[in-house]
């Protein structure tokens, strides 16, 4: 769908009508606009990760049923996000439609959580691939999987991520293409090798009708929506298409299609995966009480080679998704400073000869390196720094498609447009969005305690906090290039 309008010739006179003077290189396509969020959603890392979380708050049930109902409804808000994206198709994302349409302060706010929500998200994702290492060493060479050995792992992870990021977009392009046919893949081998060599499976109406409860509260409704956060957490971070549109060909319709294309693939997929894990479970309490309980389930079912080399392939596809990770975060980084608003601007948005912001990839990982070193005293601490992930980017997603929905009429669309359908899309996808960040800010355990705390909405009001100090501060060197519609109307004379 799409409404009639002038549009320029080229992608960079269209970013020159939106303030910017390119600076990098467009040598992506729509697929590898489309594999950076895929593999930035990564269902081989979030699905793997958070399963045992999906064994505890409600089940096998909630965990099929809430990923298609949470797939759904994040699809929903990823159209929406692709229609502002088409009109607004810059490295800044998601800070610079907020500005646009909102003015500033909305900018302002907009760009923090999101910076600091991409930061978690490396974080979380580099130091989820650590542990599946150490996990894997544990079953190898009997190696103990402490605190201290994740980190050192979690630092090695972060160096290649940024040596792998500082060679060039043509690289990061490939890398993301081969992540898409690995994820598939992958999940294609897991669940076919889990289907074919285990000789007990559970009954399809065990896998998507069985409730289990662990998390100490009684009411299932609760449980339910708490287990809804399985989906929650691993449909993040498709704004990525968005963060390097200005690397990517014919933006304004890739970028929105590779945001829409990313949720819906990583949907399917993640819906096979989480059926050929549930189908293969042996031993439900010894795989939900397992410190890697896809690990254990690989054990029971496959023995010690079988679960390696299905390990292999998890550990692959979550470096993949780290890495995708941080290109997104150091495009972020490298916008918001060509903007003013980090302190250090000058620096991190130096772009070398390669068409790549440097500076700001190092400052990604090691400031993903800082997020994580409470792990070494306090999995709590840890677990409270990266909630900034979820908690940061769950709003960031939704102003823009709030702030379009204000606009009205005014809101002139992009090439990829939803029509008609823009508004009730957009309500639908404001509501869930609502819907989620409590969810998120809930209570997971009971009896709540320091150790079983939800510090999401502690890390949310920080974050505000400091997004609110650093403009008292710094807020008026905060310098979005806004072109006033006449100016636009000139510039857009002039494009030949």
């Amino acid at each position: 769908m799409s409404w009639p309008q002038r549009t320029p010739a080229h992608d960079d006179d269209h970013l020159r009508l939106l303030g910017y003077e390119p600076e990098l290189v467009r040598r992506m396509g729509s697929f590898g606009n489309f594999a950076v969020s895929f593999s930035v959603i990564s269902v081989l890392s979030g699905c793997m990760t958070l399963f045992g979380f999906g064994l505890v708050t409600g089940g096998p049930a909630v965990m099929m049923w809430g990923w298609v109902a949470v797939g759904l409804a994040v699809l929903l808000v990823g159209m929406a996000l692709a229609e502002v994206t088409s009109a607004y198709p810059t490295s800044g994302g998601l800070y610079y439609m907020a500005q646009r349409l909102g003015g500033p302060r909305w900018g302002w706010v907009t760009g923090w959580l999101n910076l600091l929500g991409l930061l978690g998200g490396i974080a979380g994702i580099d130091y989820g691939a650590a542990s599946f290492i150490a996990a894997f060493a544990g079953i190898q060479w009997g190696v103990e999987p402490t605190p201290s050995l994740i980190l050192a792992i979690f630092a090695g992870v972060l160096v290649l991520h940024a040596l792998l990021n500082v060679v060039g977009v043509r690289v990061v392009s490939l890398l993301n293409s081969v992540s898409v046919w690995w994820h598939l893949l992958g999940v294609a081998l897991i669940v076919g090798v889990l289907t074919v060599v285990p000789s007990h499976h559970q009954s399809p109406s065990w896998v998507f009708t069985h409730f289990e409860n662990g998390t100490g509260w009684s009411n299932p409704i609760y449980v339910s929506a708490v287990g809804l956060l399985l989906g929650g957490y691993t449909f993040c971070g498709y704004d990525a298409s968005a963060h390097l549109s200005e690397e990517t060909k014919d933006a304004r319709r890739a970028a929105p299609r590779g945001i829409v294309r990313s949720i819906w693939v990583s949907l399917l997929a993640g819906f096979v995966l989480l059926a050929g894990l549930l189908f293969a479970v042996q031993d439900y309490a010894g795989t939900a009480g397992a410190a890697v309980p896809p690990a254990q389930i690989f054990l029971d079912a496959l023995g010690a080679t079988g679960a390696k080399l299905l390990l292999l392939v998890v550990v692959g596809a979550q470096l993949f998704c780290g890495s995708a990770e941080t290109t997104a975060a150091s495009r972020m980084i490298y916008a918001f400073s060509r903007d003013g608003a980090l302190p250090g601007s000058a620096t991190w948005r130096r772009v070398s000869g390669n068409g790549v912001p440097v500076p700001a990839v190092w400052l990604a990982v090691v400031a993903a390196f800082v997020l994580a070193v409470p792990s070494m005293w306090s999995p709590v601490a840890y677990g409270a720094v990266t909630a900034v992930n979820v908690i940061g980017m769950t709003p960031s997603y939704i102003i823009p498609v709030f702030l379009r929905l204000w606009q009205g009429d005014r809101f002139v669309p992009g090439p990829w447009s939803l029509g008609r359908w823009s508004r009730p899309i957009g309500v639908a996808a404001v509501a869930w969005v609502v819907v989620l960040t409590v969810l998120v800010c809930l209570p997971q355990r009971a009896p709540v305690t320091v150790e079983t705390f939800n510090y999401a909405p502690v890390t949310l009001l920080v974050v505000l906090a400091l997004a609110w100090v650093w403009w008292r501060m710094a807020g008026s060197k905060f310098n979005v290039p806004v072109v006033d519609d006449p100016h636009l109307a000139r510039l857009e004379a002039q494009i030949v």
